[in-house]
């Protein structure tokens, strides 16, 4: 397993809810920022959400509103929990980290469409239905 883990993918019916987990192997406490990705079939990857370590947020217009991104640093974990699930929101979802425990961390700035992240996780596929 890689540094970046995710779990909670699966299959939801139209207007229904998942959260999806990216359990990481270091500190998350000193990783900048921490971000969501999703890649559709035949799409390019797409930065829907990204969460900054004095917990501000920023939100792809896609999900804003539906989707929520958090991140427990006791436990190394960072959440996206996504309701109002459309068919459109198919797709290998993937969490991606800044650093993580590093001494010094840097980067562009935080925010979902940032790509410069050191490390990525595999992906887990989310499969919505009409």
């Amino acid at each position: 397993q890689g540094p970046l883990v995710e779990s909670g993918g699966g299959s939801a019916q139209s207007g229904g809810s998942l959260r999806l987990s990216c359990t990481a192997s270091g500190d998350t406490a000193s990783s900048a920022c921490m971000g969501w990705f999703r890649q559709a079939p035949g799409k390019q990857r797409e930065g829907i959400a990204a969460i900054n370590t004095d917990g501000s947020t920023s939100y792809a217009d896609s999900v804003k509103g539906r989707f929520t991104i958090s991140l427990d640093n006791a436990k190394n974990t960072l959440y996206l929990q996504m309701n109002s699930l459309k068919p459109d929101d198919t797709a290998i979802y993937t969490c991606a980290a800044q650093c993580l425990g590093e001494d010094y961390c840097s980067g562009s700035m935080c925010v979902a469409t940032k790509e410069d992240y050191g490390y990525w996780g595999q992906g887990t596929q989310v499969t919505v239905s009409s």
